[in-house]
């Protein structure tokens, strides 16, 4: 959480220091303005990479998210059936224990 309020201070800053740049330099308003799209382009598109990159990620997590869970119930049922057959032959014991006595 840390890191992704510190990563977009970071980009808030970048821009802010480009448009504090480019309004503050010696050009004709329609330089500027040039420079300002070409600069909100960019920023826009190195965005979307970002964007894309952590959905990426977040599917990688997901996927491996529920791999885990699908091995945990598969452990927890082949336990529970497991249990069930202890539990079962220990009766089927004790029945015919009871039975020849």
């Amino acid at each position: 959480m840390k890191k992704a309020k510190f990563g977009l201070g970071l980009v808030v800053g970048a821009i802010a220091g480009v448009v504090a740049g480019l309004l503050t330099a010696p050009k004709s308003g329609k330089e500027t303005r040039a420079d300002l799209k070409r600069k909100k382009d960019e920023v826009k598109d190195e965005a979307g990479t970002k964007v894309s990159e952590a959905k990426a990620r977040a599917r990688a997590a997901a996927g491996d998210a529920k791999a885990k869970a699908d091995d945990l119930k598969n452990r927890a049922a082949r336990a529970a059936e497991s249990a069930k057959e202890a539990f079962s032959a220990e009766d089927s014991e004790t029945s015919k224990e009871k039975n020849s006595k």
